[in-house]
């Protein structure tokens, strides 16, 4: 589509104008992780880096360091595994209220964070008499990064058709073939990028696990929280706040990297589907 030399400035100021509302804050934020000043005034009076020092050394950012990636690692996984079923389901079969199904599955995400956390909380304090702790974090982050692996896995599942699986079935292949020779290689980036992405909704969370961390579980984000208020810690919450920055960057551009350089999705990598039924016929 050619479009005028005047539309083309106005649509690259408002690139320039939206990509600056965005980053514009996340670059104050890199500015006063260098400041020699403990207050925030604008502009520093300097810049210095041992603050990096204090924050690599600090042991409550150490520890709620290591709590974040344990929580968002094992919520990762029970998301994929659920939000992967589920999603076959959805996508390949037929039954009464499908629809109503991928509607509840995707309706946590549109929830504010704040109503899920109290609804947990009390589901798992009162209703069931759980104690809040590590496994309650976990699952409340799952609530939300079941619905990121599900959307990536559904769209996949709805542009690659069914006829590869058919063909398998039809020429021997058991289920559990079919499924690794021919239904998990097709959605594999999918599954990839929505974990990616899953992990990275989970380890900046904090309006969930404020509602289900119970004492002694303390995640980034809750000490980031914490020590905000803290004059003499606000510098290093700065420099910590930069390094969450930086590491939630990586799991989105990979994700992003992936779903774009994914092509059409292969029914398996170099076998067709004649050699999956043959191994399937061939499988005890």
């Amino acid at each position: 589509m050619r479009i005028s030399r005047r539309a083309e400035l106005l649509l690259r100021a408002a690139s320039g104008i939206t990509l600056a509302f965005i980053y514009i804050p996340l670059a104050v934020i890199f500015i006063y992780a260098f400041n020699t000043s403990k207050a925030l005034e604008w502009p520093p009076p300097g810049l210095t880096t041992d603050w990096v020092g204090d924050a690599l050394t600090n042991s409550g950012a150490r520890d709620a360091f290591f709590t974040s990636l344990e929580v968002a690692a094992v919520a990762t996984v029970l998301a994929l595994i659920l939000g992967s079923l589920a999603s076959l389901a959805v996508a390949r079969f037929r039954f009464f209220g499908r629809e109503t199904v991928s509607f509840l599955v995707i309706l946590p995400i549109a929830l504010p964070g704040i109503v899920t956390g109290v609804a947990l909380n009390t589901t798992f304090t009162q209703f069931l008499g759980v104690g809040l702790g590590f496994f309650t974090v976990v699952v409340g982050h799952a609530t939300f990064c079941i619905v990121v692996i599900y959307n990536n896995v559904v769209a996949r599942l709805r542009r690659v058709s069914g006829n590869f699986e058919e063909a398998s079935a039809d020429l021997g292949a058991t289920p559990w073939t079919t499924f690794r020779r021919v239904t998990l290689p097709s959605m594999q980036t999918a599954l990839v990028a929505g974990g990616l992405l899953a992990f990275g909704l989970s380890f900046d969370e904090i309006i969930v696990t404020t509602f289900t961390a119970g004492a002694g579980i303390e995640t980034l984000p809750l000490w980031i929280f914490t020590n905000f208020s803290r004059p003499n810690q606000l510098p290093i919450v700065n420099v910590v706040a930069v390094f969450v920055i930086l590491i939630s960057i990586i799991p989105v551009y990979l994700a992003h990297k992936l779903t774009r350089e994914e092509g059409g999705a292969a029914p398996t990598r170099g076998a067709a589907p004649s050699a999956v039924a043959a191994e399937g016929t061939a499988a005890p």
